[in-house]
């Protein structure tokens, strides 16, 4: 693997930005609670696993340069797109991660990680507390990463996703610097 560089979207690299939108697996799922003003959760694990793919978002990408309230990063490997993380600042003053996702066969190599620190990076920049983002339930691996990268478990929505039946929970999950 060379170097992973993480750089700004601009129009250049705007027809990579989904590559990354691969297939993940679901292992399992959170069981939030909510006791003495604190969120704290058990794991559930599935029996088999099975996989999920999010659609390829259809965004007006160039809104997400050069913009003083939101950007797009790039893991690059040389010319390959094999990460991205997407933000905005949210009125909450956080910086929220509309969406962060690794290419399959670059994951557990610390790519998620640098992605991260770029956020932060920004987030700092632009005077932030801190960094926000949404997960469902079940996306167990994922949230397991959230939470080793310092994040913690702020909320929980039953009903957001009403339209999405097979998703039973939103997770609110915050990192404050």
């Amino acid at each position: 693997m060379n170097m992973i560089r993480i750089i700004a979207l601009d129009e250049s690299h705007i027809h990579i930005v989904n590559d990354a939108n691969d297939p993940f697996p679901i292992i399992g799922r959170i069981i939030p609670s909510y006791m003495n003003g604190k969120w704290t959760y058990v794991e559930e694990l599935d029996e088999e696993v099975t996989e999920i793919t999010f659609p390829d978002d259809r965004l007006d990408w160039k809104q997400y340069i050069e913009h003083d309230s939101r950007i797009l990063f790039l893991a690059m490997d040389a010319d390959e797109c094999v990460g991205q993380i997407r933000l905005v600042k949210d009125w909450s003053r956080f910086a929220y991660i509309e969406n962060i996702a690794v290419r399959q066969t670059y994951r557990k190599r610390g790519i998620g990680r640098i992605l991260l620190e770029a956020a932060e990076h920004w987030a700092n920049e632009k005077q932030l507390i801190g960094l926000s983002l949404e997960a469902q339930n079940d996306n167990l691996i994922a949230c397991r990463f959230y939470e080793r990268e310092g994040f913690q478990l702020g909320g929980v929505d039953s009903i957001k996703q009403y339209a999405n039946p097979q998703i039973e929970l939103t997770l609110y999950w915050y990192k404050i610097f």
